[in-house]
């Protein structure tokens, strides 16, 4: 029984022994198909991993050669991609005018015209009148200079060149240069253009003084102080042919101004600016049409030296410093003048005080000052009212030995005066509706003119934001 079972044992342990030794063969094959494809795969992977980290640096250069040559495209094309899509802005004004007095014969006792400015004193015609339109143009010419371009469309049905200018950005130090022509940076309203004047005309002191506007023809050099106090000081020189400047022919500077501006925050609901001026030209033939004491028609120049001190100031309220719905500008300016040099007149047709058509020359001097104050109070959203007057003094003119001053009663003593209310609604920052009523007593001695204006104004196209 024993032997039995001991030889059974081992059969069957010699039986299991062989189908064990085959499956040891198997999974040992395998085992060596498994390393010998383990082995194939992570030299593909590696090959793969070459192959992906040439083509991510091969794509990485493309890349940064392709951001690099896009980046001097765009910085070459700046110019060219601003030249052709350009700031256009076109501004529509008129008026339907009603004067007490032809607006044709308007003239400012006391004060010398400024020639052939444009819509100096009231609106040239009565009835409807198509104001000064104005077509602006303005783009970067590369990262480092900005064009602008102002054309101004008359109602005499002709074209001028109101400013054509370059200007710097960036130059750094708070320094910023302007070159061309433009309207000088002296005063408050100066720099502002007619159809964002809060009244329809100009104060008689910029009529008086620069011929409603000085136009600068050079350079202009501002420096912006790195200061939470607003601190702004310019330099201005070029040509002198607008008024009350003209007639000199000269190489480099004929005109000269300086001004100096400073401002800042009262609390949340105050804005505050005051500024100085000064203007210096040496007119050689100013001229401008006049009457002798006969009321003979002349014609006159003046020569010599002309200078024009300036203050300006002015304080914006808005309630916690919104200004949508509620708001308050007051604006004041003062201007002095004194002039001394030659005053030349000549009747055209027949002899006079002025010795005819061979004219006479002789001394003048003068001393003359004006101001303005006005208030703007929006009471509600779209529209406002302004209150605004004007006071001139000619001052002193002295004139000799040969002429007086009874011989040009242009020249005579008197002190201009004008009063002007105006209501006005925007039914968008785009269109303006103003009706104006001034009485007016700068014509001389009992001669008021009261006037009324119903007056439009429209834009089209961008149109920057106007300074302070």
């Amino acid at each position: 029984m024993n032997r039995i079972s001991v030889s059974v044992l081992a059969a069957c342990g010699v039986l299991a022994s062989i189908p064990a030794s085959a499956a040891d063969n198997d999974l040992k094959a395998l085992r060596e198909e498994i390393a010998q494809m383990r082995k194939t795969y992570e030299q593909r992977i590696d090959a793969l991993e070459k192959r992906l980290v040439q083509a991510e640096g091969t794509s990485t250069q493309a890349k940064a050669a392709a951001d690099k040559a896009a980046t001097r495209t765009a910085r070459a094309g700046e110019g060219k991609a601003s030249g052709f899509n350009p700031e256009i802005s076109l501004t529509l004004q008129g008026a339907l005018t009603k004067t007490q007095r032809d607006p044709a014969t308007w003239t400012m006792q006391g004060f010398v015209p400024p020639g052939e400015a444009e819509e100096i004193g009231p609106p040239r015609r009565r009835g409807f009148t198509l104001q000064e339109s104005e077509l602006g143009i303005a783009a970067n010419v590369d990262p480092n200079f900005r064009g602008y371009l102002n054309l101004a469309m008359t109602p005499d049905n002709t074209v001028e060149l109101e400013e054509a200018y370059f200007q710097t950005l960036g130059l750094g130090g708070g320094l910023t240069l302007k070159g061309g022509r433009f309207l000088s940076g002296i005063g408050y309203q100066n720099e502002i253009h007619p159809h964002a004047w809060d009244f329809a005309d100009a104060p008689l002191a910029y009529t008086a003084f620069f011929g409603n506007k000085l136009t600068a023809e050079g350079v202009q050099l501002k420096w912006l102080a790195p200061t939470e106090t607003f601190i702004e000081l310019g330099l201005e020189g070029g040509r002198d042919d607008g008024f009350p400047g003209g007639g000199k022919n000269k190489s480099g500077t004929a005109l000269g101004a300086a001004f100096a501006r400073i401002g800042g925050d009262a609390g949340i609901a105050n804005t505050w600016r005051a500024g100085l001026s000064y203007v210096a030209t040496n007119p050689g033939a100013r001229a401008y049409d006049g009457v002798d004491a006969a009321d003979l028609a002349t014609s006159n120049t003046f020569a010599g030296r002309s200078r024009t001190v300036g203050a300006d100031f002015v304080w914006k309220w808005a309630p916690n410093g919104n200004s949508t719905e509620r708001n308050f500008k007051l604006q004041a300016e003062y201007f002095r003048r004194s002039e001394s040099g030659q005053l030349t007149c000549a009747e055209r047709d027949t002899s006079g005080a002025c010795g005819g058509a061979a004219g006479l020359t002789d001394r003048y001097d003068s001393r003359q000052s004006g101001w303005y104050a006005q208030g703007v109070w929006q009471f509600m959203p779209r529209w406002r009212a302004g209150y605004r007057h004007d006071r001139l003094n000619s001052g002193t003119t002295t004139l000799g030995p040969t002429l007086v001053a009874a011989d040009l009663p242009q020249l005579a003593a008197w002190k201009p005066r004008r009063d002007t209310f105006m209501i006005d609604f925007a039914s968008s920052e785009f269109a303006r509706l103003r009706f104006q009523f001034a009485r007016d007593d700068s014509r001389g001695p009992g001669l008021r003119d009261n006037q009324v204006w119903l007056q439009y104004i429209m834009s089209l196209g961008a149109h920057g934001a106007h300074k302070f």
